[in-house]
This record gives structure tokens, C-alpha cells and sequence, in this order.
């Protein structure tokens, strides 16, 4: 039997019960990613190696004011 995902908030999510943020899991072998606004909708999946590059990305964007 497989086991349930432990997934945890951004920090950047603020308080309280908002729903404004991403969700991540860490998965046998993977990292998974995904809305929590709509976590039935799926989740994007990286290798441990490749999450990293995915971060600095959306950091970049965040502070060009994307």
C-alpha cells in the first residue's frame, strides 16, 4: 500500500485558511507541485535535481515583477 502525500504550504502563503498558494510533496524519487486552490486538477512532478532550477526560474520571474 502506498503511502498518502505529505504536502505542505508555501511560506509565502500568509496566514489563516487562504487558499493563494502552492502546495509540495516529496514523493519516492519526485517532488511534486501543485495549486491548492485546486488540488484535484493534478500536479507537476520534477526529479529532485530539476526542482531546484524550477524554483530560482519562478524566483526570477517573481522579482522582474511577473
Amino acid at each position: 500500500m502506498a503511502n498518502p502525500d505529505q504536502w505542505r504550504k508555501s511560506s509565502y502563503s500568509g496566514g489563516g485558511d487562504g487558499n493563494a498558494c502552492v502546495e509540495i510533496a516529496a514523493r519516492h524519487l519526485r517532488i511534486a507541485v501543485r495549486d491548492s486552490k485546486a488540488p484535484a486538477r493534478g500536479m507537476l512532478s520534477f526529479p529532485p535535481r530539476a526542482f531546484a532550477p524550477f524554483l530560482e526560474a519562478l524566483k526570477g520571474q517573481r522579482s522582474e515583477g511577473r
